[in-house]
């Protein structure tokens, strides 16, 4: 038991008789000083570095909720967007192999520092092209501009110019603590794109009453831009205490000799070194370039390991592809806003991620799974997770009723791709463009892509409130002068909202099944590996889910999402722009499917892991296990290769865990 040092002079002052060890006293004095200096700077260190990991973490949760702004503002498609998203892993790529040579030689606070200014620099930079490019122009009808001009959307006159030309001449404690953090990174990250997704994307620039569209339109972008600069403050903060780090932390003396430190206080805390032991270092790093390829032999020579390895690079191909268009699969399935979108993701979906991954370390830990144990709990999660995201292909809404696109323009009969029309006679006499998206409601309860189409002669209003009349195309036999039509879209089907509801319980359950195996997977890479490989192998299960998962999944899940689209926009200059509307069953069975795809492939790698284990184990193995002796992967000990069970629970950690949804 310690006695403070006031507590200790108080005692030796009432008892003078008795000898003092004054160089004992000092040394018991200055020992609990120095532990209390040591325990306030890695605290400093830890929350510090938590603050990093929520800006690391809002930064990319951040950027998944604007794919769908970006895509609109820039008239770019899915694929190219995908390219965008994947740039994200390749950034990470090209400085991780520094970062890792110079991060042991130099001081490391400052280089976690300037890592901060880097990541708020290009925070920042993605946002300047929205300063740089000019007003965001959308397709619109010119007496929405100038209430005291009304034009007839239905241009008889063929020498009186298009809309098209008329547009076209103007010119993102402890290390439990840290991974908490990360997961409540994203929950702040897809609330603030929700708040932005509100907002105009000019806002603060033009005059929001005289903007016609509104969030559920298909052309509406919110202030994208603004979140990226938010996040780049807050990067820029996180960055500071770390300038102002020593570069070791002292250590205090009761562990300087202490052999069982484990790698995260080796990182928080190290003791000064002489400087004689360069050549040490030089020596042992060629023993260490020369061990590479035998090492590497003996890595990719383990079965459980290489088959887990293929087995988590098509999990997160399918994870990565699903999560990064999960907002414009909602928004474009269901008639969601994005503001709406990413409120429901970042409040409901992460915390069931969160969750997950706390009950599977719980369970890992208070049944005392084994390897084999483990394995079977990350296939059964991997196979009901997957299980309950087959549901979600009945859970889906129709095709918005657009004429010409999806129904006929004088019936509600469905249309192929082949008899697309947006021509009929109703606007024969009406000189429209078929290359704008302007979309009207039609008191029909039908959209048209623009009121030229709908063959709307008189309109009356401005902005969103501009009422169009004597629709040709919308008029019954009843009554064919005395339709009329107002600004934007119709709502997709009324039983779109009671679907919605039970994709979102539906996708909450399943976020969380999956979630459930991340940690008992974690831990069977860990336990099959021999001890001085397991840094070594986990760097290569990271570069390899980064490499061939975070950088192609959202490329070719955005090529597939473009292959649905029914109507696409067109850029001011010419060319396609943006999808405007997409075919709602073709993106449900494409989304759903390559998801459901690829996580089936994962689960056969997983079920040939489980396979190699049962052969290499015995049911005495199995056993054992359980109680630390001898595990399924061959090992000799718990002491050698298995890993804690409380750092586990609180340490887990694979690529990008904080935003997979």
């Amino acid at each position: 038991m310690e006695i403070s040092s006031k507590e200790n002079t108080h005692f030796f002052s009432n008892n003078t008789v008795l000898p003092v060890d004054r160089s004992s006293f000092k040394s018991e004095s200055s020992a609990s000083k120095e532990k209390q200096s040591c325990c306030g700077g890695i605290k400093i260190f830890l929350g510090a570095l938590s603050f990093v990991y929520f800006a690391k973490a809002l930064s990319g949760s951040y950027l998944k909720s604007t794919i769908t702004q970006i895509e609109r503002r820039f008239d770019i498609p899915s694929s190219l967007v995908g390219v965008i998203d994947g740039s994200f892993e390749i950034g990470n790529l090209l400085i991780i192999i520094l970062v890792s040579y110079f991060g042991a030689k130099l001081h490391r606070p400052r280089i976690i520092g300037a890592g901060c200014l880097i990541m708020s620099a290009g925070t920042f930079l993605i946002a300047m092209p929205q300063f740089f490019m000019g007003r965001y122009r959308y397709e619109r009808f010119p007496s929405t501009v100038n209430s005291t001009v009304s034009l007839s959307p239905c241009l008889q006159d063929k020498g009186q110019t298009p809309l098209s030309a008329l547009e076209k001449s103007q010119a993102k404690i402890n290390a439990g603590c840290v991974q908490t953090v990360a997961i409540i990174g994203p929950i702040f990250g897809f609330l603030l794109g929700s708040l932005c997704a509100k907002l105009y994307v000019d806002i603060g620039f033009v005059d929001l009453d005289g903007v016609a569209i509104s969030p559920k339109d298909a052309r509406w972008v919110g202030a994208w831009w603004l979140g990226y600069l938010i996040a780049g403050v807050i990067s820029v903060l996180a960055g500071i205490p770390f300038w102002f780090l020593p570069k070791h932390l002292p250590k205090p003396e009761s562990r300087k000799d202490s052999s069982t430190s484990s790698e995260h206080s080796k990182f928080i805390i190290e003791e000064n070194k002489d400087q004689g032991t360069s050549s040490w270092q030089q020596a042992k790093l060629a023993e260490m370039a020369k061990d590479f390829l035998p090492s590497l032999k003996n890595l990719f020579g383990n079965p459980v390991y290489i088959l887990y390895l293929c087995a988590s690079i098509i999990q997160f191909n399918s994870l990565i592809g699903m999560v990064t268009y999960k907002p414009k699969y909602i928004e474009q399935q269901y008639g969601q806003t994005s503001s709406k979108t990413n409120f429901v993701i970042g409040l409901i979906n992460i915390p069931a991620v969160a969750f997950g991954i706390f009950s599977g370390g719980l369970i890992m830990k208070r049944f005392g799974v084994g390897v084999l144990g483990a394995a079977k709990l990350s296939l059964g999660s991997s196979f009901f997770g997957y299980l309950l995201l087959l549901s979600l292909f009945a859970l889906g809404c129709g095709n918005s009723e657009v004429a010409g696109l999806t129904v006929s323009y004088h019936g509600s009969k469905p249309m192929s791709d082949h008899e697309q029309a947006l021509f009929s006679e109703c606007n024969s006499g009406c000189s429209c463009s078929r290359n704008d998206w302007d979309p009207i409601c039609g008191e029909n309860g039908v959209t048209y892509v623009s009121a030229c189409l709908a063959g709307c002669r008189a309109s009356n209003g401005t902005g969103k409130n501009t009422v169009f009349f004597n629709c040709s195309c919308v008029g019954t036999s009843e009554s064919p002068q005395s339709s009329s039509a107002v600004v934007g879209p119709c709502q997709k089907g009324n039983e779109c909202p009671k679907m919605f509801l039970y994709f979102l319980v539906i996708s909450v359950i399943t976020s969380y099944t999956l979630s459930v195996g991340g940690t008992p997977g974690y831990i069977l890479l860990l336990r099959c590996i021999k001890p001085h490989l397991k840094s070594f192998a986990l760097g290569i299960y990271t570069l390899a889910i980064r490499v061939l998962a975070g950088i192609p999944a959202p490329v070719y899940f955005g090529v597939a999402i473009d292959t649905t689209c029914l109507k696409w926009g067109s850029k001011r200059c010419g060319g396609r722009g943006a999808c405007r509307l997409y075919d709602s069953s073709a993106l449900r069975y494409v989304y759903l499917g390559l998801t459901l795809v690829l996580g089936t492939v994962s689960i056969f790698f997983s079920v040939a892991v489980l396979w190699v284990l049962r052969k290499r184990s015995s049911p005495q193995d199995e056993t054992l296990s359980a109680n630390g002796e001898r595990g399924a992967c061959g090992t000799k000990s718990r002491k050698d290769n298995f890993v804690n069970s409380d750092q586990l629970i609180q340490s887990t950690y694979w690529p990008e865990k904080e935003t997979r949804l």
